[in-house]
This record gives structure tokens, sequence and C-alpha cells, in this order.
């Protein structure tokens, strides 16, 4: 056999192993090379009566496969546009073939008369573990991770995955699993029957060989006469017990958003009605109408696309030589200093944590200690892993202690004067080539500069909070930052395994912006007497993972205070409504309702196991509207509209270039309806000129605030999207 991608050594049992190691790549991924040569070795050893057995594994540490490669699915899109154009009943046919292709193949395998054995030793992913799942036994390492994470990104396991995992585990876990997304456990994923053994790393080939010499069959359960539902038929007393709870768990993981989803759903319901093989069929109808969606093709590309490439560096300077970046200051030992150094400790840089005093240092380290412990009480992490990180983090009140660091980070309260002197005392110790970063929510970069003795060695790097969970940063350029300092910090963001967006200089950035615009919107409508219930729930409905009151309850409503009361003493009077100004000092300085941290903002949050509720004052602070006076569909509008044109004013503007860190940011930052695919696929994906008169709409009824700006009237009349005016292409030249 003539194969590139996989080595095959067959022993004196006749149990072949085959190891997947791809040449010149890092991963092992879905390619159609891979297929064929796999859809070869299942022929082959079908008809060689020497091979008794197969054991599959991966020749990559650590990894199995990472599921399918970014040209092929661009290819299957890009042939099914070509064609629809002149051929649109041939092209949903020629998508049908085509998306049926792996799972014709996995079926193959499964039928073959050959016992297979997937030797899971690391990451297993989408198509990958769906292979694994056509295998007639599974074994998996102990730091093995498996998953279906497909409906993540617009689409749905589509090689068999709606149908073998409903037929191993109970039908409510396999729905949970497939319609989350979520990465298993060794440990959980054997819990619910999706793998048969775990065993130590290095024992992995020997136990699969094991299970082969044990007599496996190699025929698997739903081929067999008599086989049994886990769940019992969908049409018994049992299936009657776990189908009406399926539509509350699909409400409450969707709002009923995503078509890929509501396929799962439908996939795993008519699936088990019928034979295995007319459940594939189903599935794969299914997946070819999933493919042809709007969400499905945003989703794809900002989640999947676009987030790789940003991810493997699309917007750093190619000129400059990557560093590998030994140490890291990190000025600030609060909560967010204190999760800088974490995540830089977590990814092997070493750390010097500066703050007042040694006692405020070691609190900040302290954060550190609390959360590997928790990582080691989980068994995510070992005792020793969580020394060596404690070992990488210096904590001190010396300055000096930075002499070598490559790159500083100020993580200081929100104040000019502050951040001021804390960079004029990082200059006077740090390197000639060392790089010194702001982390600042707010404040515009080129003004902070001013104290640093190098404009062009300094940069924004704004984090999310909390650090350690939030996968978002924002790289922003002062007006004279230079390439070397963009480029440290976007090595610097690729290390501790975070996605970067690059913006330019203004106020708020991107992210920050669009947000305060989702919480002003809340605060227009409880001014209008919308029920404050109503307002949480349309956003929900609208697709955001929060609520905006609960949103501004977790950031602080103080901080609110803070922000209005800097925008009206930087832009004037007239830039922040009255009557928002007038309810959030109310609620800060009279009623004490500082949010969260306070146990009362918008919400009253009572003590455990009591659940947080909105507070019943708000809704005396307005005249209601009863709720059947309101336009629920349009409250989810405003919500998502708003924020979209403010990402909208953030290109016009020149702040954003690239509309991919726009769309990506927008759902990593602040959660932006992830089925829309982004603030700006929100508007490409209804089309330019539909959202310019959506906004006129709204505008005619609630205010010059969603007035459309020049640049989407333009676009409009000429026909063009984000990702055609704007296109990545141009904006990384």
């Amino acid at each position: 056999m003539d194969l590139r991608n996989f080595t095959v050594e067959t022993d004196a049992d006749g149990l072949a192993l085959v190891t997947w190691d791809m040449p010149d790549r890092s991963m092992n991924v879905f390619t159609e090379e891979v297929l064929r040569e796999i859809e070869t070795l299942v022929d082959a050893f079908a008809a060689d009566a020497s091979v008794k057995g197969v054991v599959l594994a991966s020749g990559k540490t650590g990894t199995f496969t990472g599921g399918a490669d970014l040209n092929m699915l661009g290819a299957m899109f890009a042939a099914f546009d070509a064609k629809r154009k002149s051929d649109p009943q041939g092209a949903v046919a020629e998508l049908f073939e085509r998306c049926g292709e792996m799972g014709r193949i996995w079926r193959k395998l499964e039928t073959s008369g050959k016992p297979y054995v997937c030797a899971i030793n690391g990451t297993c992913m989408g198509g990958g573990f769906e292979l694994a799942l056509a295998c007639h036994g599974r074994v998996a390492a102990q730091s093995a991770k498996m998953g279906l994470p497909e409906v993540k990104v617009g689409i749905f396991p589509g090689a068999g995955g709606t149908q073998r995992v409903p037929r191993l585990a109970d039908t409510q876990s396999a729905l949970q699993m497939l319609l989350k997304g979520e990465t298993l456990t060794a440990a959980k994923a054997k819990s619910i029957k999706l793998i048969d053994e775990i065993v130590p790393d290095d024992q992995l080939i020997d136990a699969a060989k094991a299970m082969l010499k044990a007599g496996l069959k190699p025929v698997k359960a739903w081929d067999e006469k008599g086989f049994k539902l886990p769940s019992g038929p969908v049409y018994s007393p049992a299936g009657a017990q776990v189908w009406p709870a399926v539509a509350s768990l699909y409400r409450k993981e969707t709002a009923d958003n995503y078509p890929g989803a509501r396929a799962i759903v439908k996939c795993v319901y008519e699936g088990l009605l019928v034979p295995i093989d007319v459940g594939l069929r189903i599935e794969q109808r299914y997946f070819t109408e999933v493919l042809q969606t709007t969400e499905a093709a945003m989703m794809i590309r900002s989640l999947f696309v676009s987030m790789q490439a940003l991810n493997k560096g699309a917007r750093r300077p190619a000129r400059v030589p990557e560093q590998a970046i030994a140490k890291v200051g990190v000025i600030g030992a609060g909560f967010m200093g204190a999760g800088i150094a974490y995540v830089a400790a977590k990814a092997g840089i070493e750390v010097v944590l500066v703050d007042q005093t040694q006692a405020a240092a070691d609190k900040g380290k302290a954060h550190s200690a609390s959360l590997m412990e928790g990582l080691v009480k989980k068994g995510r992490a070992k005792p020793d892993e969580a020394e060596a990180l404690l070992a990488r983090i210096q904590a001190t009140p010396d300055y000096a202690a930075l002499a070598d660091a490559d790159l500083v980070i100020e993580a200081v309260f929100e104040d000019r004067d502050v951040k001021a002197e804390v960079s004029r005392r990082v200059a006077e110790v740090l390197k000639p080539q060392a790089i010194f970063a702001s982390n600042t929510s707010t404040l515009p970069i080129t003004s902070l500069a001013e104290a640093f003795p190098d404009a062009s060695r300094f940069v924004g790097i704004h984090f999310f909070s909390p650090v350690d969970k939030m996968m978002l940063t924002e790289v922003i350029l002062g007006k004279e930052t230079g390439d070397q300092a963009l480029a440290v910090a976007l090595d610097f963001v690729r290390a501790i395994k975070k996605t970067p967006i690059v913006v330019n200089d203004t106020r708020g950035f991107f992210a920050n912006r669009c947000v305060l615009r989702y919480m002003t919107e809340a605060y227009d409508m409880l001014v209008e007497g919308v029920p404050p219930v109503m307002i949480e729930n349309a956003a929900k409905f609208a697709g955001m993972p929060v609520g905006p009151l609960a949103l501004n309850d977790e950031t602080a409503v103080d901080l609110s205070q803070k922000i209005m009361k800097a925008t009206i003493r930087d832009m004037g009077e007239g830039s922040i409504d009255p009557r928002h100004f007038a309810l959030v000092n109310e609620m800060v300085d009279e009623e004490g309702r500082l949010g969260r941290k306070a146990g009362k903002g918008f919400y009253d949050y009572p003590a455990k196991p009591a659940k947080k509720h909105i507070w019943p004052g708000l809704k005396d602070k307005f005249p209601q509207q009863k709720a059947d006076e309101v336009d629920f569909e349009e409250l989810k509008e405003r919500f998502l509209v708003t924020m979209a044109l403010e990402a909208a004013r953030t290109v016009e503007e020149g702040v954003v270039t690239d509309p991919r860190e726009a769309d990506v940011g927008s759902i990593l930052g602040f959660g932006f309806a992830p089925y829309t695919g982004g603030t700006l696929s929100y508007i490409d994906g209804m089309g330019v000129e539909a959202f310019v008169a959506l906004c006129e709409k709204l505008a005619a009824k609630h205010g010059e605030r969603f007035r459309p700006t020049p640049l989407l009237k333009e676009m409009a009349a000429r026909g063009e999207s984000f990702y055609s005016r704007f296109a990545p292409a141009k904006a990384a030249a």
C-alpha cells in the first residue's frame, strides 16, 4: 500500500498496529488524502485473512486528532457555492454525497468483519471521535480528552455521532453531550459508556491489543438481533419519561437559535426509531441542510477559520522575528494582575509580581496557589505541577527585580496619574529592548504612553476578567507603538493560549464600547417601563449568555457610575442620558446597590442555596408597561442591533481594521450571540441593506442612537458586505 500518513506494523498474532502520523503537521487532521488512505486500509485488512484485528493509534504526542482540516471544509463550501449558481439541485445533491463521505467510510470499517480498537492517547475531537465510536472497542489514556464540539461552530457531528452516541449512552447523557459540545475526560466518557477502558498512557497500545486478543467481536451491538437502546424505545414508558424533558434541555441550551442544535435533536429522535443505516442517512440529510444555513456559514468562518488564523498570528508583523518571552513583570497584584501572573506562570514563563508592599504582592501570588489547589482537587493538575508554577512567580515590592524582564504589564488602578507613576518607575529599571504594556479597559494608550520614555515600546494589552477563564485579549496600538512592541504582545498572548485582536487607540477600544451599548440599551428599556425580567429574558433569547442587568452587577454598578462621570467630564453633559445617570447615582449613593460584590444591585443575592433574583424595587423606579404591550422580538433586535452598530462605527473610525477581529472579539469578549458569527457577521448575514432598513425602523421609534452610519448606507447602496469591503487579506497587508 502506498501510504503517506499512516504506517502499519503487523505482529505474530496477526494484529495490525496502524499509526497515524502526518508528516509536516503538528496535529493529525482529516484531509481528502487521509480519508482515501483510511478506506484503502479498511479494504486491505478486510481482504487479508492473516489480519485478525486492527489497532488505530496516533504517532503525535498528546493528541489523536483535532478533527477536519480547514482546507477540506473550504473546498466543500467553494464547490457548493460555485455549482449552486448554475445548478442549485445538483449542488445540493453533490453536497449531500460529500457530507456522507466520512460517515460512509466509518460504517465500512464498522461492518468490515475485522475487529478495530481505537487507542486514544490525548485530544480526540470531532470526526476523530466519531471514528473511535465506529471502532468495536475504545481504550483511552488517563490523560485523554474527547468530544464532539461541532455544535459550537454551527454544525453538528455528521459522521455518525448523533447515531452512535445515543446507542451507547443513555438518551439524556447523549443529548447533553451533543448539545453542549462538551469535552469529556476519559473518566466521564467511560461513565456514560462511550469508551471501554482507561489505562496509564504508557500502556495504551498493549491494552488495545489485549482487548483484541480477548476475543473482541467484529460486530457492533446495534447490528445484532435483539439490540436494546440504553433508554428504551422512543415510544415506550421509558421513552415517555425522557423525551418531554428534551425540549426543556434544548431550549435552555440554545433558545432555538442554532440550526445545528435543532438538527441534533431531530437526528437522535428520528434515528432511534429506525435501524442505524437509515439513521445515518437521516443524519446525512440534516447535515446537508444545516451546512446551507447562514448560521453555519457565519459560525464556521468566525469560530473555526478566523479564530485559528488569529491564534496563529494573522496580525503579527511578519518582518519581526519571533521572540521567546522568558520573563514577564506584572505591576499590581490585585485580582487582574494576579490573574495575569497566573496565566503567564502556567505557560512556563517566569513572573515578577510587584505591588506596593510584600504583603500585597504575596496576596496576589496566593491567588495562583488557590487556583492550582482547585485544579489539584479536581484531578486536573498534579501537586508537583502546582509547586512548579508557584516557584515561577516572584512576589516582591522591589521594581529592581524587573531589570531582566522581556515584557512588563501594569495592571494597577484605572487612574491616569497612578499609571503614569508606574510607567516612570518601570522605565528606570527596564532593559532597553524590553516592552511595556498597559492593561487598561478604557484609557487611551497614546496618552498613557506619554509617561514612558519610548512610546514605540509602549502597547496596550487589555485582559478580560477573570483572566484564567476569558479567552480574549485586546492588543491596543497607540499612535507611536512600533512593530516590535506589537509582535512581542502577540507572542505573549499566543504563549498564554489566548486569542488576540488588534485594535487602534480610542476610548473603550472595541469590546467595552459594544458592551456599554448593551448595558445602556437596558437602561433605556428600564426608563421606558419595560419589566426588568423581560429585559433579561429578551437578551438571553437573543443569544446573549448573560442579561445586561446581571452583567452590570458582575462588572459593578459603581464602576458604571465612574465611567459615566469620566465620560461627562471628558465629553460634556450631553454625552450621558441624565435619566440613566440619575438611576445609577440613586442605586450607588442612596441604596448602596453596588452589584454582586455588595450582595445587591439590579439583582438581590441572598445566601446560598437561594438563587439571585431581580430586585423587586427596580420596577418601582419607572411606570411599568404591561407585558402584552411590549414587543418581545423587538427587544431582542434592539440588543443585537445596538452592539452591531457600535462595531460598525469602530470600523468606520478605523479602530478595527479586520472584520475577523470584530467578530471573534465580540463572541469571546462579551458573548455576542455566537449563532450570528459575531457583530459584523450579524450584519453581513442578513445583508447590509436589510440591516440599514432595520436600523431606520428602530431609529424612527426609539431615537437617533439607531440611525445607520454613513458607511453602512454607502455599503447598502453598493451591495457590499464587511467581508467584501474590508477583506482580511487587505487588512493584513
